[in-house]
């Protein structure tokens, strides 16, 4: 998932002629072209100023979902008038439906992939896996690639944000004094991070919408595991050479996982599996699975309450050593709604600007005239600037004809996209904040031909390795 920052109007002005949702339950020929009409105007007008507050969320300190929710609002407002006027206001409130109702698939998904990454959290799952990686003794170059290849496979199953932040404490942990050693290794951490999550269904917000829509099926994702390895590889090893050769001080510390970490590890497995059995055997939703996932959790959740006093450790004079029983609701509480609601803001103000006919020109210019190829490519230049959620949504709505092999191609240029700046993925901001300055905006400006090499060399060789295909039509279960 990215973060957009330090994005110039004239950027935002042409993300904007980027495909955008249309009306999917109506025929096409029923909707007006508001392109021209003040409608279409100052639905742009509002989206650009919203945009603007969401690029200076670090200076300002107004959250990001903020201004999005509020632009969806009026923009759909302003469509719903002029729809009005014309005496087919149905249209609008269908077209609104559907927005929403793809937002609530989406919504439900990661609400119950974000429950399980908190609940694994407070079981000290991740915080054992720090310390483990500390305690082996690894010098400063083994290091690095100890966590550029752990947060390339740990991010196709848990966030991008998630696996930076984790692997940035191990570096910080044990070569906090080492500026040099900290910045490559965070910046490894934000490319294998991208990359890890280009070749799952569950690595990246894009990857998941792309499934979800049926497009490319499960297996058929893992295609891109060597594009994205290529991804990582090539900057990491020039890096590598600039990595100090020397070990950090050794550190002792002990973090061991509370009860029943191991059986929500087990839980999170089987409902990544429940979820891909419904959608590739039963042709239901994802989400479906995913929630009846969430149902195991929920279970096991009231077993740890239930019997909290009998098993749990007691220390310091008879008190317990976990502050309270185990309670599911706080863990649900805990998701990040900020980026929740910040999915629905953008979905809905993209939707809209789709609405009023902007799908159309960006359809024909980008993919009819410029090709498929180019276009695909360009959105991971776009990605590394704009949060490629909006970007990914709009192609997916756009629905461009295009075969198995340019939906694959997409699908990794706007995953592994966001690594080429610091500000173009969620990774990347975090890690600025997490490092007190160690890693910041210019020192990954610094490595970005490096990783602009990865990102060419990512796309050549699935060019090269999927020629086959490029011949196929995308898979459709809906």
């Amino acid at each position: 998932m990215s973060i957009m920052r330090f994005l110039p109007l004239p950027a935002i002005a042409a993300f904007l002629m980027w495909p955008t949702a249309a009306l999917a339950s109506e025929k096409a020929e029923q909707t007006l072209d508001l392109t021209s009409h003040w409608a279409g105007y100052a639905s742009l007008t509002v989206f650009v100023v919203a945009y603007f507050f969401v690029m200076v969320e670090e200076f300002i300190h107004l959250r990001k979902s903020k201004p999005v929710m509020m632009a969806a609002g009026i923009i759909w407002g302003i469509i719903a008038v002029v729809y009005a006027e014309h005496g087919i206001h149905h249209l609008a409130e269908a077209a609104v439906k559907h927005n929403i109702e793809e937002y609530a698939e989406l919504m439900l998904f990661l609400l119950v992939a974000m429950t399980y990454i908190n609940v694994m959290q407070e079981r000290q799952v991740f915080g054992a896996l720090r310390c483990w990686l500390i305690k082996k003794g690894f010098g400063y170059r083994k290091l690095f690639w100890a966590t550029g290849v752990l947060a390339f496979f740990i991010s196709p199953v848990a966030d991008n944000l998630t696996t930076a932040l984790l692997m940035a404490a191990v570096v910080m942990a044990v070569g906090a004094d080492n500026t040099k050693f900290v910045t490559l290794s965070c910046i490894n951490i934000v490319v294998a991070a991208n990359a890890g999550g280009a070749f799952s269904p569950f690595g990246d917000i894009t990857t998941l919408m792309v499934w979800q829509k049926g497009l490319i099926g499960f297996g058929t994702f893992f295609l891109l595991f060597v594009p994205a390895a290529v991804n990582f590889i090539i900057p990491a090893a020039i890096m590598h050479f600039a990595v100090p050769k020397g070990a950090p001080a050794p550190i002792e510390e002990t973090v061991p996982m509370k009860r029943g970490a191991l059986v929500v590890i087990f839980l999170f497995v089987l409902t990544i599996v429940t979820a891909v059995s419904f959608h590739q055997f039963l042709w239901l939703p994802p989400v479906l699975g995913m929630m009846t996932g969430l149902g195991y959790l929920k279970f096991f959740g009231y077993y740890l309450k239930v019997t909290y006093g009998k098993y749990d450790d007691f220390q310091n004079g008879g008190k317990s050593s976990h502050p309270s029983p185990f309670d599911i609701f706080d863990k649900v509480a805990r998701a990040e709604w900020d980026t929740l609601f910040f999915f629905y803001g953008v979905i809905l103000c993209v939707g809209g600007l789709g609405t009023i006919g902007y799908l159309e020109l960006a359809s024909h210019t980008l993919y009819v005239k410029m090709g498929a190829t180019f276009a695909n490519v360009m959105v991971g230049f776009l990605s590394s600037i704009v949060d490629n959620i909006p970007v990914m949504y709009a192609v997916l709505t756009m629905n461009p004809d295009m075969t198995m092999g340019h939906w694959l191609l997409v699908t990794l240029t706007a995953g592994v996209g966001g690594s080429m700046l610091s500000i173009g993925s969620a990774a990347g901001v975090a890690l600025m904040g997490a490092t007190r300055g160690k890693y910041t905006f210019f020192q990954h400006l610094k490595w970005m031909p490096v990783i602009l090499l990865g990102y060419a060399a990512s796309v050549m060789v699935h060019l090269w390795i999927n020629a086959d295909q490029f011949h196929l039509p995308p898979h459709s279960f809906h």
